[in-house]
């Protein structure tokens, strides 16, 4: 969340920068809050002191023979009970000003374009060239059901928006998660990470999802309060919540998960397939690194994840997000979105994000300035490495074959036992 201290120094830029996203922020009522918790402080304050004064005078009072009893009923009188009330109206004030941070966004960078939508974002790079075929592309579901892709079988079980594998698929899912995990550990320099699939309220809170996205999340019903995580961001990005490390920055950490969306208001959109699933794969890139480093790192894990589709020659295009179409925790996204044949147009594969100190403030993630010796907030930054159904989709469609083959990518061979093509 932002911190109280900038939003009361810098108003207007707030509101401007704010506005840049589509949010308006209500500077009377963050005013009306602030003004009240800094009220209930400073009258609790003024009690404790008036309370301490008092006992001063309670003192002098015994020492010239009266009872403690009688002294302390002359001089307290009310204080007590005044000091309880301000001070529960002091938690009262602070509670309603945080849930009122919690709900504004953070403020977008300076180089983030304007824009309404998605349709605005900017294109910064392509790679590689769309391949021609010199037959009708057909898409991955065509591609996939006679190789043992089965969304009947997901929908028997689970109903629709989920995807059942088997053989040559079930293998070619694991080849690309075991590549892309690789990769980005023996390569880029992350530590494979395993964390649990779900988590509780805080975590989520800590990371941005709630309290404004629960619609979008899969609640599991029970004494504990659990959600299936929609990202393994929430779980790694946690790990250094309310603590203050050590360790040298950059902390990189990579992870393979599942995740779980509910894809609420989403209905009619990409229901053919598997773009928009509840249930997928995604390898996480997250890192933790010094506030000075964070434009840096941001670069640095975009390119680790174009690095995959790279390996894998498949055609991309990287396009930065005007603010419109920004995320609600973070400062600056790149989206990579890869050529898909069978929809002759590009879809994201892979969003790459920089959140400043915004999630490190909600979480208390903290680093020791090895300079100065004290707790700072560090910067947080993540990046899908990449998910991997649609990875999965971008091979079929890619490397198709007339008569229903898939050539499996060089990358992937040493993961699928040397399987040069996928034939039914």
């Amino acid at each position: 969340m932002l911190d109280v201290k900038f939003i009361r120094d810098n108003l207007d830029q707030v509101k401007a920068a704010l506005a840049k996203k589509g949010f308006m922020f209500d500077e009377a009522e963050f005013t009306r809050l602030d003004d009240a918790r800094k009220a209930a402080l400073t009258s609790a304050q003024s009690l404790q002191a008036e309370k301490k004064k008092a006992s001063k005078q309670i003192g002098a009072l015994i020492g010239q023979g009266m009872s403690p009893e009688d002294a302390k009923a002359q001089v307290m009188g009310s204080i007590d009970s005044d000091i309880g009330e301000a001070e529960h109206a002091a938690k009262q004030a602070e509670h309603s000003l945080r849930e009122l941070l919690m709900s504004i966004p953070n403020v977008p960078h300076n180089e983030v374009p304007f824009g309404a939508d998605e349709s605005d974002n900017i294109e910064v790079l392509s790679w590689g060239e769309p391949v021609a075929f010199s037959f009708a592309a057909k898409d991955h579901v065509d591609l996939g059901e006679p190789l043992g892709l089965s969304f009947d079988d997901g929908a028997l079980v689970a109903g629709s928006r989920f995807v059942a594998m088997s053989g040559a698929m079930a293998r070619l899912h694991r080849a690309i998660t075991q590549f892309m995990l690789d990769t980005h550990s023996e390569e880029h320099g992350y530590e494979e990470t395993y964390v649990p699939y779900l988590v509780n309220r805080q975590a989520l809170e800590g990371t941005g999802q709630l309290p404004k996205f629960e619609e979008d999340l899969f609640k599991v019903p029970g004494e504990k309060d659990f959600y299936l995580i929609p990202t393994a961001e929430v779980p790694v990005t946690n790990l250094l919540r309310d603590s203050v490390t050590d360790k040298t920055l950059p902390i990189k950490k990579v992870a393979h998960t599942p995740c779980f969306r509910s894809e609420a208001g989403s209905y009619g959109r990409d229901t053919r397939g598997m773009i928009r699933q509840h249930q997928f794969d995604k390898v996480e890139l997250v890192q933790f690194v010094r506030p000075q480093d964070s434009d840096a790192a941001l670069e640095e894990l975009t390119g680790h994840a174009e690095a995959i589709l790279q390996k894998l020659n498949l055609p991309y295009r990287k396009v930065i997000l005007c603010g419109g179409d920004l995320g609600f925790s973070a400062a600056k996204t790149y989206d990579l979105e890869v050529w898909l044949p069978g929809q002759q147009k590009y879809r994201e594969i892979s969003s790459c994000s920089t959140f400043g100190d915004y999630q490190a403030r909600r979480m208390q993630a903290r680093w020791r300035n090895p300079e100065t010796g004290k707790p700072e907030l560090l910067h947080t930054l993540n990046g899908s490495g990449l998910a991997v159904g649609r990875t999965m989709v971008a091979v079929l469609e890619n490397y198709q074959q007339e008569d229903g083959g898939i050539v499996v990518p060089e990358a992937l061979r040493p993961y699928m036992r040397g399987l040069e093509v996928i034939r039914a």
